[in-house]
């Protein structure tokens, strides 16, 4: 199973998005301090490293020179509150293979660390598929009883997010943060709202409503 090392501080964050990649199919070890995830980085037993720079106790710029000075080559995503050019530019020239800013949606920070991640064979199934539904992960398309069906990019993950937890109720705030992000406004519909869009598409009768609870791919 691919491993993803998650350095970041924000105990917010951190559980977020150790949770999501868990959901997706991911190995994960968070760590909330720069001393730790260097250490952490060095084993070589993580696939990729996620990492924040505003870490407490060393700056995740540092830990990134020391990485690659000894020699490691393993992939790394920045994810950071310090979004301008300047920023970019020398996290990029420092090392890093991508850089996201936060506020950031999850679904873009997993299509980069697939990005990231090909090559690796266990990194996740090509194609997921319930009955005569079939999500092609690697070229981003759905196909029906054989025929290709156009979704746009968020109904995309939030089929994704249904066939990866099949037979699984999932509540519209677990939706939420997995394809929307974290800072989502919780008391928004949008869910109920992409969920009639892929009805409509995918089939009425093949995402069930559980009352009170949320929604369920068959």
């Amino acid at each position: 199973m691919t491993s993803i090392l998650v350095v970041e501080d924000s105990a917010r964050i951190g559980a977020f998005v150790e949770k999501g990649l868990r959901a997706h199919g991911f190995a994960t070890r968070w760590t909330r301090t720069g001393a730790d995830g260097l250490a952490e980085a060095l084993t070589g037993a993580h696939d990729l490293v996620v990492l924040d720079l505003g870490l407490p106790d060393l700056d995740g710029s540092d830990l990134l020179r020391a990485l690659r000075g000894a020699g490691r080559t393993t992939p790394v995503v920045i994810l950071t509150a310090r979004d301008s050019v300047v920023d970019r530019v020398a996290g990029l020239s420092g090392g890093a293979d991508d850089y996201l800013a936060k506020p950031f949606a999850f679904e873009e920070l997993l299509a980069r660390i697939r990005l990231r991640l090909r090559g690796h064979a266990d990194a996740e199934p090509a194609v997921l598929r319930s009955g005569d539904l079939a999500l092609d992960l690697r070229t981003r398309r759905v196909s029906l009883a054989g025929k290709e069906t156009d979704l746009t990019a968020r109904e995309f993950a939030l089929l994704e997010t249904l066939l990866r937890n099949r037979g699984q109720v999932l509540s519209r705030e677990q939706l939420l943060g997995r394809v929307w992000g974290f800072d989502f406004d919780p008391g928004s519909n949008v869910v109920d709202v992409y969920i009639r869009y892929l009805r409509r598409k995918v089939g009425a009768d093949r995402i069930e409503t559980v009352r009170g609870m949320g929604y369920r791919l068959e």
